[in-house]
């Protein structure tokens, strides 16, 4: 679906998501996702680093677009059937994209899943609510094209019809749970900061929605209107509901956040990746958190807790263990952003009896790579 189909649409959209305000977060019982009735397993895909919006106002922006729209479509067809999707952030450059509503990117960055009727989650990354940047260009003799800023059917053109201040993370989160139902996304409680995409998902076996399976933790690791770390209060909501949850660490757990934490550059492969790592491309050196305030050390105390997985870092796919669990890069799925390498998508595959934690890269040209079992 094309941007103009959107602004087109979007009006007509109706849905009511899956997912509650931050004022509802506590008092809502845990949502949950099952194994598909005859299946032994749960297959997630991973889109990181979409990019969507980047440079829009120039021809290659919007073909980026529909690039990225094709790695996603590849990868969902060449893994049917997928059962889940989780949007690792930066799903859209927000610090280019010059509308009032970036949703409507958002949306665009979303429709190869929502097209499948498959469900997702999205948390947040560091370009997600970064501030509009105005572009040098903009400035020279053409001054702005109306096409740069213009709504469709618009008959205003420039600034009035522009905004510059970017759309915020509790915007972008809201609209995406009003207006799909296939959105597990969900604020967060109201009393924790940040708290926009914090959140926990079940997995429960194909016969009994109330015997899990496994438990999957969303953390907002920063960037844009906030500083690049999880916070304190982060690791203790982490802390507190994992108690809650699983008490005993009798179920396995997963990590979902966007920046990766100090402790991958201690475990990044030097040079050429080798085992016990497993990936494909090492081409860049790991950019962290701003610092470290807690979470890594709840994490590795947990036995329950088999891996972490991020994005940010598009020249890294590697997975690496680190104390008793695994530290995992997605692979660079969008189109958008800096770096040259193929595309692809990691993907997660939960077996519920016995568990058993694997996963793998699937590529944008079909092929599959560095399997690895991460649930030893």
């Amino acid at each position: 679906m094309s941007l103009t189909s959107l602004y087109i649409l979007f009006p007509l959209i109706l849905t009511i998501g899956f997912g509650s305000s931050s004022e509802e977060h506590d008092a809502l019982p845990l949502n949950y996702l099952q194994v598909r009735p005859g299946s032994s397993s749960f297959k997630i895909a991973l889109f990181a680093d979409l990019h969507f919006g980047e440079s829009a106002w120039s021809d290659w922006g919007p073909l980026q677009d529909v690039n990225s729209i094709k790695v996603m479509s590849v990868v969902l067809d060449q893994e049917t059937p997928a059962d889940f999707v989780v949007y690792l952030g930066d799903v859209i450059t927000a610090n280019n994209i010059a509308i009032g509503n970036a949703s409507l990117y958002w949306e665009e960055a979303i429709s190869p899943t929502r097209a499948r009727g498959i469900p997702w989650a999205s948390v947040f990354g560091n370009h997600d609510d970064a501030p509009f940047e105005w572009p040098l260009e903009w400035f020279s003799a053409t001054g702005i094209p109306h096409t740069r800023c213009t709504l469709p059917n618009s008959s205003v053109s420039g600034e009035e019809e522009c905004s510059f201040r970017g759309t915020r993370r509790i915007e972008l989160m809201e609209n995406e749970i009003k207006q799909n139902n296939l959105s597990y996304s969900i604020n967060g409680p109201k009393d924790l900061w940040p708290s926009i995409s914090n959140f926990v998902l079940q997995v429960s076996s194909s016969q009994d929605p109330d015997s899990a399976v496994a438990l999957l933790y969303f953390l907002d690791s920063g960037g844009g209107s906030y500083p690049e770390v999880i916070s304190s209060s982060q690791a203790e909501w982490f802390n507190r509901k994992s108690q809650e949850l699983n008490p005993s660490s009798s179920v396995p757990e997963m990590i979902f956040w966007h920046i990766p934490s100090k402790a991958y550059k201690k475990v990044a492969p030097k040079l050429g990746i080798h085992k016990p790592c497993v990936g494909s491309i090492n081409k860049e050196d790991v950019a962290t958190q701003e610092a470290e305030m807690g979470i890594m050390k709840l994490l590795v105390k947990r036995p329950s807790v088999k891996a972490v997985f991020v994005g940010h870092n598009h020249g890294l796919d590697w997975c690496c263990p680190y104390e008793k669990l695994w530290l995992c890069f997605a692979r660079h799925t969008g189109y958008g952003g800096y770096g040259n390498w193929a595309r692809g998508a990691r993907i997660l595959e939960i077996t519920q009896q016995p568990f058993s934690l694997k996963s793998w890269i699937r590529m944008e040209d079909g092929q599959l790579h560095s399997e690895v079992v991460l649930s030893s």
